[in-house]
């Protein structure tokens, strides 16, 4: 998203963090967000619902926390170190959880695949984050 770097770019507060990595991984939480709200969607018009409950709670609490992550992601001023991390480590969790759960039903819904997709790209980058944030290499 653009203005997501142009929000950054902007701001009176500069992160920290990598402007490029910081965008990336809050373009990947709410891609990640909206994928999962939709395979969720999508897993209620399945005919076969009770074999996804636990794709669809993990779907739902997934979107959640990616999209709670994005929100602190995108707050510069005066960011609270330890609670980002947190988020951030929550939604590697949350994310790798999910991706997990999708992929296992990927072969009959290929909606599955496209979130355990935006899963697996949202884990990653929030990964990237937590390593630029403890001083290793992104």
């Amino acid at each position: 998203m653009e203005a997501v770097e142009q929000m950054l770019s902007t701001t009176p507060n500069q992160p920290d963090l990598s402007r490029e990595n910081l965008s990336a991984c809050i373009d990947a939480c709410v891609a990640c967000e909206l994928a999962c709200v939709a395979c969720a969607d999508a897993c209620l018009g399945e005919s076969q619902v009770a074999a996804l409950r636990k794709c669809i709670r993990l779907n739902l609490d997934c979107a959640d926390v990616c999209a709670t992550t994005a929100r602190l992601l995108s707050r510069s001023l005066e960011p609270q170190e330890e609670l980002i991390r947190a988020q951030l480590e929550l939604c590697v969790r949350a994310c790798k959880e999910c991706g997990a759960e999708c992929f296992s039903h990927a072969s009959m819904h290929a909606h599955c695949r496209v979130c355990g997709d935006a899963c697996r790209a949202c884990e990653e980058h929030c990964r990237k984050l937590l390593r630029e944030q403890s001083g290793a290499q992104p």
